[in-house]
């Protein structure tokens, strides 16, 4: 029998995509779902993950990327649960602290807290890369994020399995028990640097404390970097434009006290596919 990997988000299309695999490709393929907590993800993320595996038997196996800080040795996984996962950012942190912040010039979160982390457990359990396909949730609407990754063996069961768009999605949400408790804007990681100023600056407003483990790593990782090993380089910012967290917290206050409405020309950048969820293999 082949082999799938789903891996599962922890968002509504990775959801969805995930239990329609389950119903109708189980006697074709032996699937594995796995959800990989990077430690900054919203807890009504790691709830609605628990709530798939109850509802649904899910089964999903819940595993966090391990650093080791020793040159050369690269990621690997542990296993963890519902109850133990990871909520005040350490896996991040372990990474930051290695190979420095992560942002538009250097994006290697997803990298070393998903793929990495999640290919080591495949291995452990004896499928090796070549022998498993790897699902992702890439809508027909999202059809711009699919790229050749005929290498990696990705494939896309919403664009080309059971096509699928983003309101297919809620519609069948809607009929469900239960249902992922987070806003568009929002997004699995709470303040993910792919989102535009115009979303970061709304979930400031809302709760500026979900910015506080950023704005500390910046302060005590900001010359962590193979670059700052050959020269003077700028310190290492999250965001865009290379904008720092205190400069986001002053962009929010200018917004607040501007009828809490970001200025349109803060909104200078789309949205770079963090709307919802951060998939894997597919934008780094």
């Amino acid at each position: 029998m082949q082999k799938l990997l789903v891996s599962f988000s922890g968002g509504r299309t990775s959801g969805y995509m995930t239990k329609m695999l389950l119903d109708k490709y189980a006697d074709k393929y032996e699937i594995k779902v796995v959800f990989a907590n990077t430690g900054v993800e919203n807890e009504a993320t790691l709830q609605f993950v628990h709530d798939c595996d109850t509802h649904f038997g899910f089964n999903s196996v819940w595993i966090e990327g391990v650093t080791h800080p020793t040159k050369g040795d690269g990621m690997t996984h542990k296993i963890v649960t519902f109850e133990t996962a990871a909520r005040k950012g350490e896996p991040f942190e372990s990474i930051i602290k290695k190979y420095g912040i992560s942002n538009m010039e250097s994006p290697n979160c997803s990298k070393n807290l998903k793929r990495v982390p999640i290919e080591h457990y495949m291995k452990s359990i004896g499928w090796t890369k070549w022998a498993y396909e790897v699902a992702i949730g890439i809508r027909t609407d999202e059809i711009r994020r699919v790229k050749d990754a005929t290498d990696r063996q990705v494939v896309y069961p919403l664009v080309h399995w059971f096509p699928t768009d983003k309101q297919d999605v809620l519609d069948w949400w809607e009929e469900q028990a239960f249902d992922l408790q987070l806003l568009e804007h929002q997004g699995n990681c709470k303040t993910c640097w792919k989102k535009s100023f115009k979303k970061l600056i709304t979930l400031h407003n809302e709760d500026s404390s979900q910015f506080d483990f950023f704005e500390r790593m910046e302060t005590e990782n900001g010359h962590v970097g193979p670059e700052f090993e050959k020269y003077d380089a700028p310190r290492r910012v999250f965001f865009r434009g290379r904008t720092s967290v205190k400069m986001l917290r002053e962009m929010a206050i200018k917004s607040a006290n501007e009828d809490r409405r970001a200025p349109q020309q803060l909104d200078i950048y789309q949205d770079g596919g963090c709307s919802e969820s951060c998939e894997v293999y597919t934008t780094e």
